[in-house]
């Protein structure tokens, strides 16, 4: 009788123990993260934040993170969004508008952090930046449309006709095209446009812009930036300069664009979950539009279309190759 209480409570022990173990090493949180599409500007936005998250101390012993991208598909980002839900993630990381728009609209008290939504409001995720009311906040990457024809008429001045490409379910795009077209109308200058509803057609829409327009601007549109590079290709073929919404953008080919880094806005919503994390509710944690700005020019793509970059314009901007 004695071996057999001894030897249940070694079995105990060792239970107790393992117990114990398991504990310390299983994670306190669990972190989805959607990203809508493949492209190196989402990438930079998920990389920057779980960098950021981990100098926070939310190490992988910490917090783990569930990355699911839909490859540019609406179906499967709603089954991801449903599997993030089923999964009780502790919260969500929605990387551009539709991700945030899908997650919101699933119901879930799960409470969400959107990186590069430009227009929060106008995707109906919140209605009050300063005042988050749907259990999400996080940060917006309203392109400066005025700042954006600034730069063309600095570096490719002349031009006064744009060609337009963008997706027309895409809230975000279709507001930086509003935007632009008031600028336009404003300042006298004239567009034209091609609409997409997939990447597949980016290529065909660039190409029936060819003789129509003098440059082309891209919004900060999924679906059009992960076709970039075949759009950079049709204009360098024209000798048409490309002015695209992100740096990922000119690394593709576009010529020239005034950009936000996408590894500093997620890093911003990585510190916007400490917060929360910390211990401040979601709606005291205000979203906000992030303001620095960068010149970032292709030189490559410049010496293609014939444009020359002044000294000035060298010693101020990035210049990718």
């Amino acid at each position: 009788m004695k071996k057999m209480i001894a030897l249940l409570l070694t079995l105990m022990l060792v239970l107790s123990a393992a117990a114990f173990a398991n504990a310390q090493t299983t994670p306190a949180y669990r972190v989805g993260i959607i990203q809508m599409a493949d492209n190196g500007a989402f990438t930079d936005m998920r990389e920057g934040y779980i960098a950021r998250m981990q100098e926070l101390g939310y190490t992988e012993d910490v917090m783990t993170f569930d990355y699911q991208n839909a490859q540019g598909d609406m179906s499967n980002l709603a089954s991801i969004c449903q599997k993030m839900i089923d999964a009780n993630m502790d919260y969500v990381v929605a990387i551009a508008t539709p991700p945030a728009q899908a997650f919101l609209n699933m119901g879930s008290d799960i409470p969400m952090f959107f990186i590069s939504v430009s227009n929060p409001v106008g995707a109906g995720i919140i209605t009050d930046m300063a005042k988050p009311d749907q259990n999400a906040t996080g940060a917006s990457n309203a392109i400066p449309v005025d700042e954006m024809f600034k730069l063309s008429d600095r570096l490719t001045p002349g031009v006064q006709t744009y060609g337009l490409i963008y997706c027309t379910s895409e809230v975000n795009s279709v507001t930086t095209i509003e935007k632009a077209k008031a600028y336009m109308d404003a300042n006298g200058l004239s567009y034209v446009e091609a609409v997409v509803t997939n990447s597949g057609e980016v290529q065909q829409a660039a190409q029936s812009l060819v003789g129509r327009c003098d440059a082309m601007f891209i919004p900060n549109d999924s679906v059009v930036q992960t076709g970039l590079p075949a759009v950079a290709e049709v204009a360098i073929d024209a000798k048409i300069p490309v002015y695209g919404s992100s740096a990922v953008m000119v690394a593709s080919g576009a010529f020239a664009t005034i950009s936000i880094s996408d590894t500093q806005i997620g890093r911003i919503v990585a510190d916007m979950s400490g917060l929360y994390l910390s211990g401040t509710p979601i709606e005291q944690i205000p979203a906000v539009v992030v303001s620095e700005f960068t010149m970032v020019l292709n030189q490559t793509t410049a010496d293609a279309i014939g444009v020359t970059l002044s000294d000035d314009v060298l010693a101020q901007a990035i210049i990718l190759e």
